[in-house]
């Protein structure tokens, strides 16, 4: 089926700023509450959410075939179960709703209306049920820059590290969207010099900059999924802030890995955006030497050119840009990570999230963690209105963006922002 909403040459008859995430190209996928508090799944055109329950329910979908409530709910669940074909509908339709030669909606004021809000009337909302999340760690760079500061410099990744894409299962629970401020985490820590732990908040929060990818109903349980096929089973992708807390995981990551140190909080932007609308940003990923294991190899273009950038915001300040990288920089790509995710035959739903791991490129300013950035704390950054930070402080805000651009078009994902508050005190 053609990607007809992707032309580059189609115009939209909203009004769509020169350098929006948001152009008619992109139609990404996201729930939101209007001013009349109705939950609805929409799409967002330029600075317009498009209210896709009430375009169904006025009948253009027609013909499309789709559940009577499908966009009149609270998740986007059922609409991801419902396949690559059905996506691929109800964007190519979209487009068509919204290009300027058609009429059909933008001539008829009391149906626009009903359909279309500004971007600031709606409160967006978390937009898939996430019934399990996992969390890679995929970025050749952030691994070694954290391997050199904790083990060994010349043996910075660990012996399996090129051999598979190294994950671990998180906590969904705690996955908020945007705006949504995060607490500072209690827990044990183990101070420098310390031979017992202390309880306490901790001292070194830091951001962690990834996207994550929404998979579908994807298998049953024992059938891996191959990775020439892993690519059908993701949905799109979002920017995500997964929040951790490095004192806390020093102490307690052995044996089993992260635990509190990464399920207090992670944020997540409002907006999926198909692997469709990123299509004509693929590009070849790093070279993997030694050769991966015949379920692992792919051929072609599986990494995306997606320009990424952390700003931290001090309380009642300016930001602050600490941070450019890209998501080409990925070692391991989605289809590598979901194939190995199901190899042993475990099962994948729709609306389960998987986190890319810290985005981290090759030079200091590429870093995706505070922990890297500033080097462990040895090396504060400067702010802009003369404080320095080694980790997040309370009151700052965290901001991650990401987009894509070529000669025709740039797709966009907006931002995920998050303040850090205090930790929680029951008064």
């Amino acid at each position: 089926m053609p990607l007809r909403a992707n032309d580059p040459s189609r115009k939209c008859w909203l009004d769509v700023p020169q350098d929006s995430d948001f152009p008619i190209q992109n139609i990404p996928f996201g729930v939101f509450i209007t001013k009349d508090d109705v939950v609805t799944i929409g799409t967002r055109i330029g600075n317009y959410a498009i209210d896709l329950g009430a375009l169904q329910q006025l009948n253009y979908f027609e013909g499309i075939e789709l559940t009577d409530d499908m966009f009149m709910q609270d998740t986007l669940n059922d609409f991801i179960s419902d396949g690559k074909k059905t996506w691929r509908l109800v964007r190519n339709r979209i487009a068509e709703i919204f290009d300027s030669n058609n009429p059909k909606l933008r001539d008829n004021e009391k149906h626009r209306e009903t359909v279309i809000f500004n971007i600031e009337d709606v409160e967006m909302q978390l937009p898939v049920l996430i019934g399990d999340y996992t969390d890679f760690y995929s970025s050749k760079e952030h691994a070694t820059n954290v391997g050199k500061m904790f083990r060994d410099p010349e043996n910075a990744l660990l012996p399996n590290w090129l051999h598979i894409p190294v994950g671990y299962h998180g906590r969904s629970s705690t996955i908020v969207p945007s705006g949504i401020p995060v607490h500072r985490p209690n827990g044990q820590t183990l101070p420098p010099g310390n031979e017992t732990p202390v309880f306490g908040p901790s001292r070194l929060v830091d951001f962690e900059l990834e996207m994550a990818f929404i998979t579908t109903d994807a298998n049953i349980m024992g059938e891996p999924i191959s990775v020439e096929e892993a690519e059908e089973h993701i949905f799109g992708m979002v920017l995500f802030n997964d929040w951790s807390a490095r004192d806390i995981q020093k102490w307690e990551y052995v044996p089993l890995g992260p635990f509190l140190a990464k399920n207090f909080a992670s944020s997540m932007s409002p907006w999926i955006v198909t692997l469709d609308a990123l299509e004509p940003f693929r590009t070849k990923g790093p070279e993997q030497n030694p050769e991966p294991m015949d379920y692992l190899k792919h051929d072609g273009e599986h990494a995306f050119d997606i320009k990424l950038q952390v700003a931290l915001q001090p309380e009642n300040g300016e930001e602050n840009v600490i941070c450019n990288s890209n998501f080409k920089y990925m070692y391991w790509s989605m289809a590598q990570q979901l194939a190995h995710h199901t190899v042993n035959g475990c099962r994948v739903n729709s609306g389960d999230l998987m986190g890319s791991g810290t985005i981290s490129g090759p030079t200091p300013d590429s870093f995706g963690s505070m922990l890297e950035l500033t080097w462990g704390g040895k090396n504060p950054l400067k702010l802009s209105d003369g404080t320095e930070r080694k980790f997040i402080n309370d009151g700052d805000t965290v901001i991650m963006r990401g987009y894509c651009k070529n000669d025709n078009v740039r797709i966009g994902f907006g931002e995920v922002k998050s303040k850090l508050l205090p930790a929680f005190s029951r008064k």
